[in-house]
């Protein structure tokens, strides 16, 4: 049987050295190709002309350039987020969002294609499941933002200025600040797994690609700039916790009791509610680190003053903060997102009566269905 040809986007830089001696070749060049790969971002060997003509030889019959070519890009009116919906080798399909803000941009790139984890929600729960993402196709995401931020586009951090309402529990609800002009941002600096898929029903594929990305020769994605949202595989961040992995943990909660999380997460029937704080309290513990929980506002679901103080109750003596989302439309799921007033009283209770910090999720690319929980196949979303 044929032996498949290398992704080189599989390979961390000592694998990619280990990699040339096996095939009896100097490892000295392992730095210009790793430069050429995350460096100088060549989509191809013919972007790599230093190469001496032996390692290129090798390259061109034992391995290839995974680059995930873009099958559809989609921009939002604004102009802030952009949509790729990038083609696999097997011509299954995933989507990647990028998303500009003043002086940052973020990268959301998916797992899997599909997700297993069901969230009535969620397009992407609703597609289903089809497989694991490779590292380097995860790898793969990243690489395709970071050289889109290269193009000579037209961003709209160009503008003269914008509005920005601050939207943190104790402002007042007309404060806002004006941000002047400022260059567009062009270097990739923040990443989120949270496109399709449940990144810790992927652990170990995830977790080599962000030892990857996190290379200083390479992307230079730090430990404080990489999120990992998981729906609550409570195995997974037990994982996490004993491994100490240097990424960000973000929870999905969305509700603080057994029954109204079950409704909403079917995977709570396997993970109740109680053991997966009993995990998140061990993660913080190991780690030292806060967890991100996330609340999708759903309208007449989980944003009473009630819904609030159970969630307080629940993450009161824990090192938390609660991003708070309003519900963003899909096809599959009827719900309304919260009023922003609920929104702000939900997030001054947790804030005035449990000190918990809180945010409202600054919503991008709804227009264009690159929200969070909006991300699918439109095929198999339409099954």
């Amino acid at each position: 049987m044929p032996v498949a040809p290398l992704n080189l986007y599989d390979l961390t830089r000592e694998q990619l050295r280990v990699q040339l001696v096996r095939w009896d070749l100097n490892s000295v060049h392992t730095a210009r190709l790793w430069n050429y790969l995350y460096i100088e971002l060549a989509a191809s060997l013919d972007a790599m002309p230093e190469l001496p003509p032996k390692l290129r030889a090798r390259l061109a019959t034992d391995t290839h350039l995974g680059v995930l070519p873009t099958a559809l890009e989609t921009a939002s009116r604004d102009g802030f987020t952009h949509k790729y919906l990038l083609s696999l080798a097997d011509a299954e399909r995933i989507e990647t969002v990028l998303m500009r803000y003043t002086g940052r941009v973020t990268a959301c790139i998916s797992s899997q294609v599909g997700c297993a984890m069901g969230c009535v929600f969620c397009a992407t729960g609703q597609m289903g499941y089809t497989r694991h993402l490779t590292a380097g196709e995860i790898v793969a995401q990243a690489v395709h933002v970071a050289r889109a931020l290269r193009a000579p586009v037209p961003s709209p951090a160009h503008k003269k200025c914008h509005v920005r309402r601050d939207t943190s529990a104790e402002a007042p609800a007309e404060r806002c600040h004006v941000i002047r002009d400022k260059p567009a941002e062009t270097r990739l600096r923040n990443l989120v797994l949270m496109g399709m898929g449940e990144p810790l029903h992927n652990y170990d594929a995830v977790m080599h690609a962000v030892d990857i990305l996190r290379d200083p020769n390479g992307l230079a994605l730090g430990a404080e700039r990489i999120t990992l949202s998981t729906v609550g595989v409570v195995p997974g961040i037990l994982r996490l916790a004993a491994e100490k992995r240097p990424v960000h943990l973000a929870v999905s909660l969305h509700a603080a009791n057994q029954a109204e999380r079950a409704a909403l997460v079917p995977a709570a029937k396997k993970w109740p509610l109680d053991e997966l704080m009993a995990a998140c309290r061990t993660y913080s513990e190991t780690t030292g680190r806060r967890i991100f929980y996330e609340w999708t506002l759903i309208e007449g679901k989980n944003d009473s003053p009630a819904h609030a103080r159970t969630v307080g109750e629940l993450l009161g003596n824990l090192p938390a903060q609660v991003n708070l989302i309003p519900l963003n439309p899909t096809n599959g799921y009827a719900g309304a997102p919260t009023a922003t007033e609920a929104a702000r009283v939900f997030q001054h209770i947790l804030s005035s009566e449990f000190k918990i910090r809180s945010t409202v999720r600054q919503r991008r690319g709804i227009d264009i269905a690159a929200g969070c929980g909006q991300l699918a196949v439109a095929e198999a979303a339409s099954k």
